[in-house]
C-alpha cells in the first residue's frame, strides 16, 4: 500500500501519473520525481510558458524552491524541483544551439 503525504509537492504529480498511466525510469524518479514527459507537459507546455516563455517558468520554479526552503519542506523535494528547473534550462540551451546551426 502506498501512503501519500498530502503536504508533499509530488502528491499531485504522482496522482496525475497514475491517472494518465505514465511510467518513469529509475533515473527520472530519483532526479525529478516525475517523467520527463510530464515536465514537458506540465511545465513546458503550460500557460506560463506560452505567455511568458520558458525562462519565466524556470524563475517560477526557483521561487517555489525558495518558498519550500523557507517553510521547511523536505530537502529531497526541493532538490528534485531544482533538477526540473535545470532540465528546462538544458532544453532552452539545446534549442538555442540548434538555432545557430
Amino acid at each position: 500500500m502506498i501512503v501519500l503525504d498530502i503536504n508533499s509537492v509530488w502528491t499531485y504529480n504522482y496522482l496525475m501519473m497514475i491517472k494518465k498511466e505514465l511510467k518513469m525510469t529509475e533515473f527520472e524518479k530519483n532526479c525529478y520525481g516525475m517523467p520527463e514527459s510530464a515536465i514537458r507537459e506540465q511545465y513546458m507546455s503550460g500557460i506560463t510558458a506560452q505567455l511568458s516563455g520558458l525562462e519565466m517558468v524556470v524563475m517560477g520554479i526557483m521561487s517555489d524552491c525558495q518558498h519550500m526552503i523557507e517553510h521547511g519542506f523536505n530537502k529531497e523535494d526541493v532538490r528534485k524541483q531544482l533538477n526540473v528547473a535545470k532540465f528546462i534550462l538544458g532544453e532552452i540551451m539545446e534549442a538555442k544551439m540548434e538555432e545557430r546551426v
